[in-house]
């Protein structure tokens, strides 16, 4: 009885939410990065003036985004939070950062490649 007792105790047991946020904000730094490194010719950690007011804004937005800790990956949002021109960059930014995020990080690719699944997977159930 004690085995039983202790699968029904693991399946009554709930998962902590796990806090998207700061994984989000690394991966978005790294894309700055590389987009400003080959667009406007920076180096080292060093943006441009304009790349570096854009990751300001979109990492104060992340912070009070409405979706709180379980926030969908920033990217393929409903809800634009940077305001539409800066919206549009952001998306430029991220779309043409793909393919070098694949080769200098992959890792980070991969885990951001998988939220998007996921998160396009939920909302297509959520809308049957």
């Amino acid at each position: 009885m004690g085995i039983l007792s202790n699968f029904l105790n693991r399946r009554k047991a709930k998962v902590p939410l796990k806090n998207m946020v700061p994984e989000e904000k690394k991966t978005i730094r790294k894309t700055f990065g590389l987009y400003c490194h080959s667009h406007h010719h920076t180096s080292g950690n060093n943006l441009c003036p304009s790349c570096n007011a854009l990751l300001a804004t979109v990492m104060t937005k992340i912070q009070k985004c409405p979706y709180g800790i379980t926030k969908p990956v920033c990217q393929v949002c409903d809800r634009p939070c940077f305001g539409t021109k800066a919206n549009i960059k952001f998306r430029e930014i991220m779309k043409h950062s793909q393919k070098r995020m694949f080769i200098y990080h992959p890792m980070l690719f991969l885990k951001q490649k998988l939220k998007e699944y996921n998160f396009a997977y939920a909302k297509s159930k959520q809308k049957k």
